[in-house]
């Protein structure tokens, strides 16, 4: 009890707290506001589908449930949200298991506690709330990266496959077969994902589940486009060849608007960029250059408290700005 009444400790908690609110701020910034509506409509498209689906998923928790290393056992059982974890970790491409993610981020938490506390020289309390900081957010930022970039390669490529379709829906081919040309001769991650659909079929799953399993994992609305197309085209009937063509004229036009977007907001984005940057930098050459003149911020409670109060305006603004300076199209 004595420990935790220390003013320097108090003061280190108020410093964490404060950079956690700002961090969370900033996530909440960058997130897409529309997520929910898509989850909406997505549940709606997909609810004809559960009953015929419930055989293959027992069939494939029993396939993973063998197949999970112990770790993974351990950490399914007492981690939350695991679903997000998983769906996170196979947007990437690569075959990351959560007991192999959960261990790697306990490595990096340890290597920065011990770097915190012999090298940084700093109590028990901020280098445990150093550690756990970047340690979670760093593989957290890493992932989220790659997915990003995946699902831009993937955005990238997808009209292109849209026309090899058309192309053989014209020459006779039914959709199946067109999907499964359209993935040998697409490169990746496009090619990889629809090569999915040609072993999944094979194992006697229907079309319309190897596409959402597809469209859950790479959770981009292109997609999910193409599914309610052939979906809408299958009920009602018409020209499907007529109407992927007009999507690829959509996906394109999109893309070009949301490159437009993009450039429109640089220089809101370049501005977010060097405000927030600016503080951090100017620290860190004053560290350099007057050490003496700034170690009190990090040595006095008051000076730990202007800091706490200081990273969460910081994270504040810099949430805000990136949340006005993103566009939904």
């Amino acid at each position: 009890m004595t420990g935790m009444a220390d003013p320097t400790t108090l003061a280190a908690l108020a410093v964490g707290l404060m950079t956690g609110v700002g961090f969370l701020l900033v996530a909440v910034g960058a997130e897409g506001s529309g997520s929910r509506r898509y989850t909406r409509r997505l549940d709606q498209m997909k609810a004809r589908r559960l009953e015929t689906s419930a055989a293959a998923n027992v069939a494939d928790t029993r396939s993973l449930s063998r197949t999970t290393s112990q770790i993974d056992r351990i950490v399914q059982r007492y981690l939350p949200r695991l679903d997000v974890l998983k769906e996170r970790l196979e947007r990437t491409g690569h075959t990351i298991g959560i007991g192999r993610y959960v261990v790697a981020t306990l490595i990096l938490m340890a290597i920065l506690l011990m770097a915190a506390l012999f090298g940084g020289r700093f109590k028990l309390v901020p280098s445990l709330m150093f550690a756990l900081a970047l340690g979670i957010g760093i593989p957290h930022w890493l992932v989220g990266r790659m997915g990003k970039k995946r699902t831009a390669a993937f955005l990238k490529l997808f009209p292109e496959a849209i026309d090899l379709m058309v192309r053989a829906l014209r020459s006779g081919l039914p959709i199946s077969d067109a999907i499964i040309n359209a993935g040998q001769e697409i490169g990746d991650p496009v090619g990889t994902e629809l090569r999915t659909i040609e072993s999944g079929m094979r194992l006697g799953r229907e079309l319309d589940e190897l596409l959402w399993d597809i469209a859950r994992r790479i959770n981009v609305p292109e997609f999910r486009f193409f599914i309610i197309a052939l979906s809408v085209q299958r009920e009602t009937g018409g020209n499907l060849a007529e109407t992927l063509s007009n999507l690829s004229d959509v996906l394109r036009k999109r893309r070009t608007m949301r490159a437009k977007a993009r450039a429109m907001a640089a220089e809101a984005r370049a501005s977010t960029a060097i405000l927030g940057c600016l503080p951090i930098v100017v620290s860190i050459l004053l560290l350099l250059t007057s050490p003496q003149y700034i170690m009190i911020l990090f040595v006095d409670v008051r000076g730990l408290m202007m800091i706490g109060v200081a990273l969460g305006m910081l994270g504040t603004g810099i949430g805000i700005m990136t949340k006005m300076a993103r566009f939904e199209i």
